[in-house]
């Protein structure tokens, strides 16, 4: 399998006042890493790169690397092991290339794609992703776009897992086979709160309403017995003075 062909330099100026040269001159500074090897300075063109990409893949790509220098040339493969961009230009700003062994496995995270609709769904379900990558290992010409899996069959409260994907030859997942990917649920029940409204002419019911009646009532008998009370005490004032007049 070709590789995406990318030329990069050996960078003679290192560390941060070099990297801004290099940046002024219309380049990108790089390190190339791996492979139990010292750790390579680099330079490389963006537009050069970006254009390599590809464009299924993205940090995917696997390149073949010529790396130039002192004179001499390598051929080299390699992945993009980390790429800083710039916040508001979205630039390249700086790239880390990783040595792989085309013969050897790497591990990589594919894009998981849902395929088909569901049943559940037809019938008024949600369906619901709970991975959007998957991590894999896989030598790199074996390294897949995307893994696909057709969630049609799937009904109300059914789910598909790890177990359940149909992989290429040469591509291991590193998950465990009873990893949920995709179910159908149930739509969550609208909650619906009815304050009941006061009817005319009901009757109290038992409790407090009953209750406050009650209260009501004890309330008026001992005012009138306290009203009784007073009177009495005034008609009593009244026959004693009457009493004592005629004494």
């Amino acid at each position: 399998m070709d590789f995406a062909k990318v030329t990069i330099e050996v960078r003679k100026q290192s560390g941060k006042g070099g990297a801004r040269k290099v940046r002024g001159a219309g380049k990108v500074p790089g390190v190339l890493y791996g492979r139990k090897a010292e750790p390579v300075p680099v330079v490389f063109d963006e537009k050069t790169l970006l254009k390599s990409l590809d464009k299924e893949k993205r940090r995917n790509t696997v390149f073949s690397l010529t790396l130039e220098g002192g004179g001499s040339s390598e051929a080299i493969t390699a992945m993009i092991r980390d790429a800083q961009v710039h916040p508001l230009t979205r630039r390249i700003v700086h790239v880390d290339f990783l040595r792989i062994d085309p013969d050897q496995e790497v591990h990589v995270t594919v894009p998981l794609a849902l395929t088909g609709k569901a049943v559940g769904v037809t019938d008024g379900g949600n369906l619901h992703q709970s991975l959007h990558g998957i991590p894999v290992a896989a030598k790199p010409a074996a390294i897949p776009s995307r893994i696909e899996i057709d969630v049609s069959a799937l009904k109300i409260g059914d789910a598909l897992h790890v177990s359940d994907l149909t992989l290429a030859p040469g591509l291991r997942v590193l998950l465990d086979p009873k990893e949920a990917l995709a179910s159908v649920v149930a739509p969550k029940a609208e909650k619906v709160e009815v304050e009941a409204a006061p009817v005319e002419g009901a009757v109290p019911a038992e409790g407090a309403a009953a209750g406050e009646g009650a209260a009501a009532g004890t309330a008026g008998e001992a005012g009138a017995t306290a009203g009784a009370a007073a009177a009495g005490g005034k008609a009593g004032a009244k026959k004693e003075g009457g009493d004592k007049k005629g004494k």
